[in-house]
Parts: C-alpha cells; sequence; structure tokens
C-alpha cells in the first residue's frame, strides 16, 4: 500500500477518533484497518497511537506524523487544483474555535466578510471556552485568551487586552460600588468554571503589591456568554476580558470598577496573560485558504480596534 494512502487513512483514524469509523469512511474492514496501522508503526519503528476500548490519543510521534500528513494531503490537493485549473484555487474547509463573546460580537461578521469574499471556502465556527486538541481535532484555528505551554503550537498575539470587574448601572445602584478589593466579599459576584473548577479566587495587583480574594459567587457557568449577560441584567459583578464588554461599557451598560487594581483569574497580573491571541499547527506548507484568511482576520481586527 502506498504511504499516501496510509496517511489518508491515519488522517481518517485521528478524525473519527476509532478504527471501526475510519474504514468506514474509506470502505475498508476493521481488519485491514489494524492491520495497515500495524503496519505503519512497524515502517517507522514508533507507536503513534495510544489506544484502549475507549478512548484514543496520539503519541508525541503520531501527533508530528499526522501534522505532516495533513500538510501533504492539502499540498497535493492544491497541486491538482492547479493542474486541472490552471489557477490556486481557495476552497476547502476552514475549522475555528472561540470564546462565545469573541466569536460572537468579532469573529462571525469577520468570517461572514471573508466568506463573503472567498465563497468555496466552507467555515466551521465552533463557539466554547476551551482550548481545544488542535492535532487531534482538526481544528485549524483556535482564538483564546491567555499563555499557551505546547511549543508544538504557533501563538500570534491577535488584540491586547485586559481583565475588568463590571456591572451594570442598576446593580451598583442597589448594592453600592466596591472601592477596595476586599468589598467584594459583600458582593453578588459571577464567576466562570473552568474543566469543572471554580475560578472564585480573583488576583488583584496595585502600587502596594499584589492580594486575592476568594468570593462567595452567586451564579456560576462555563460560558463566558452567560456571565456577561448575567451582568447586564444586574444580577452582579463579572471579572471579564475588556474585550467581551467593550461595546457594553461604550454604550454604558456596564461599568467598571476597581479601576486601580490589574485583575486576573491566576496569580499571574500581567497584562499579556489577557491578551487574545491566535492558536495554530505550525506548518512548513500553510494552505492557502489558511494564509489568507489569518492575514485577513488581523487586518479587520486592527480596524475594529481603531473604532
Amino acid at each position: 500500500m502506498d504511504k499516501f494512502s496510509d496517511m489518508a487513512l491515519f488522517i481518517s483514524i485521528v478524525k473519527h477518533q476509532g478504527l471501526a469509523a475510519a474504514g468506514r469512511e474509506l470502505g475498508l474492514s476493521p481488519a485491514t484497518v489494524t492491520a495497515r496501522l500495524q503496519a505503519l508503526e512497524e515502517r517507522y519503528g514508533v507507536k503513534l497511537l495510544n489506544r484502549s476500548t475507549r478512548h484514543l490519543s496520539l503519541t508525541d510521534s503520531g501527533a508530528l506524523y499526522h501534522q505532516a500528513c495533513l500538510g501533504i494531503i492539502e499540498n497535493v490537493k492544491e497541486t491538482e487544483n492547479l493542474l486541472q485549473n490552471g489557477v490556486k484555487e481557495v476552497k476547502g474547509t476552514l475549522k475555528i474555535a472561540a470564546p462565545k463573546d469573541i466569536g460572537k460580537q468579532y469573529i462571525l461578521p469577520i468570517l461572514s466578510a471573508f466568506t463573503d469574499r472567498y465563497p468555496d471556502i466552507v467555515p466551521y465556527l465552533y463557539l466554547n471556552d476551551n482550548l481545544s486538541n488542535i492535532a487531534e481535532s482538526g481544528i485549524d484555528v483556535v482564538i483564546r485568551y491567555g499563555d499557551l505551554t505546547d511549543s508544538n503550537l504557533i501563538l500570534r498575539r491577535l488584540a491586547p487586552s485586559r481583565r475588568v470587574l463590571c456591572a451594570s448601572p442598576e446593580y451598583l445602584a442597589r448594592k453600592g460600588t466596591p472601592v477596595k478589593p476586599q468589598d467584594l466579599s459583600h458582593h453578588d459576584c459571577l464567576a466562570m468554571l473552568r474543566s469543572n473548577e471554580e475560578l472564585k479566587t480573583w488576583h488583584f495587583q496595585d502600587q502596594e503589591g499584589r492580594n486575592s480574594v476568594t468570593v462567595t459567587p452567586k451564579r456560576f457557568s462555563d460560558d463566558g456568554e452567560v456571565i456577561r449577560c448575567w451582568a447586564l441584567e444586574g444580577a452582579g459583578i463579572a471579572l471579564k476580558s475588556l474585550l467581551d464588554v467593550q461595546n457594553d461599557i461604550n454604550q454604558q451598560r456596564l461599568v467598571t470598577v476597581l479601576n486601580g487594581y490589574m485583575k486576573n483569574f491566576n496569580s499571574s497580573t500581567t497584562v499579556s496573560s489577557a491578551d487574545l491571541n491566535v492558536v495554530y499547527i505550525s506548518r512548513q506548507y500553510q494552505p492557502k485558504r489558511l494564509r489568507l484568511f489569518l492575514d485577513f482576520l488581523f487586518e479587520q481586527f486592527e480596524k475594529q480596534l481603531e473604532h
């Protein structure tokens, strides 16, 4: 069996998270898929997948091979289009993951404008507040806040940001305005959940140093957009990215408090830890549609932030 077919098979296995499902897509029996995967691992002398009865994950070697396979298959498709049509067409899928607030307010209109320009691109927009495993999920671009630890990925800053505490004018009129972080113990706070962890310890820094406050939230959600909606309803004080609530602040639907402090969900209170970033797999040869989208994304974000 040729190496190109093995690459397509491996991509299918990772995409479907299973050998049987990959076999169904490619018209192969489970036994054939298993034998070809074993032969592939024997050929290179490395284990590509960790497999159990319920779960499949890439090894480090498997992630490297999967990344290379994606790039090679994409380059072959672009070459075929070039030979058949005489031009390098911009077509195919584009998979993007972003937090709901940013996704709906910023990414959605940018993506609509991009697909108007390139109608043969089929976008997939996943709205969530967690960083997906890009290598296994098939996501092309993840837009997220904060830093990155995976050295196999590329991170570029899309926009500077910072955390702010905010509440509706109605809430502050009813409950009063906190003047120091410790005052939050007397307020209704709205807290995020991240991988089932309650982010209720908020960190502050000013000229006198750092301190942390553990609040007693009245409401929790793993969805940043829900936290913002609750704040707009007057349910309490939220710790949000400024980008998420900038329009609400401009329209005076929300008011920021404790403005003399730098704030964050973790002990790192640097501004960079709250910046909005673009994350994608490092590839020597990026698909043309991905290169064009990244250029368009940065261009449009720069224009939006100027206003």
